[in-house]
């Protein structure tokens, strides 16, 4: 029994149905009773789960959208790209998800600290054949003697045009290649890097609201407008990362696509 989860699978959910009503829909049995356990673990605990999903960002739909493909009757998954649009603790959480899931899973992905400890084949396609390695990503990475994903194109190029005859013109286009290859990898690590700088800012904003709100909720807090005005400041400030986040995201994906 096939599960398949697309790249755009985050926009063919039902737009008018609640967080909630999209799992309730999909659950069956016994689960239905831990919907609300699955959803906290899922990042979508308290008033998150009543929230319409045309109002959830990109992240919070591919991880609604994973949830439902997760409480399907299927026993083999195959995910694309699953982790895209996805923050750091997002990816963690989905990562342990598939960990727990009993069957086979096949993830088409760039991302070596999501596939780490997560996956025991490796196959790679390139040159027209397609080849099977046994063991982590990492193992991978040594074997192939490449720091990450990207830099495969690096590797395979040199050794398909050596197996044509090297004109001129050909050494002068893998050099430019090469280079242009190399510029990608530096624009995609300082992507990486920002994105990652978002996902610290969040996390720690996150943590500051979830501070905010406990205060608020003692008598003393329920009327101080200072804490008010400070959760506004606070949650106006995590939408903009979260904006921020979701559009190098996107150029990160452009970028790994090229």
């Amino acid at each position: 029994q096939i599960g398949y989860f697309a790249q755009n699978q985050a926009q063919m959910l039902d737009e008018n149905l609640s967080v909630f009503d999209t799992i309730d829909y999909v659950a069956k049995g016994d689960i239905r009773l831990k919907i609300r356990d699955i959803l906290g673990a899922f990042m979508f605990g308290g008033e998150a789960s009543d929230k319409k999903v045309k109002v959830l960002s990109g992240g919070e739909r591919s991880r609604l959208a994973m949830i439902k493909l997760l409480l399907e009757p299927v026993n083999f998954l195959i995910l694309d790209e699953p982790t895209n649009h996805l923050d750091m603790r997002s990816k963690d959480v989905l990562k342990e998800a598939i960990k727990e899931f009993d069957g086979t899973v096949i993830v088409v992905s760039h991302d070596r600290e999501f596939l780490d400890g997560l996956v025991t084949k490796v196959y790679e396609f390139g040159g027209g054949v397609v080849k099977e390695h046994i063991g982590g990503i990492y193992d991978f990475l040594q074997k192939k003697k490449i720091e990450n994903l990207n830099e495969l194109q690096l590797s395979v190029s040199p050794t398909v045009s050596a197996a044509k005859k090297e004109e001129p013109e050909t050494v002068s286009e893998n050099k430019l290649s090469y280079e242009a290859q190399k510029e990608l990898n530096k624009k995609i690590r300082k992507l990486e890097k920002q994105i990652a700088d978002c996902e610290q800012k969040i996390e720690k904003l996150e943590t500051e609201i979830g501070g905010v709100e406990a205060d608020m909720a003692t008598p003393e807090g329920a009327s101080d407008m200072a804490l008010y005005e400070k959760h506004q400041k606070l949650k106006k400030e995590l939408d903009q990362t979260v904006e921020e986040w979701e559009a190098v995201s996107m150029e990160l994906e452009e970028v790994q696509g090229n």
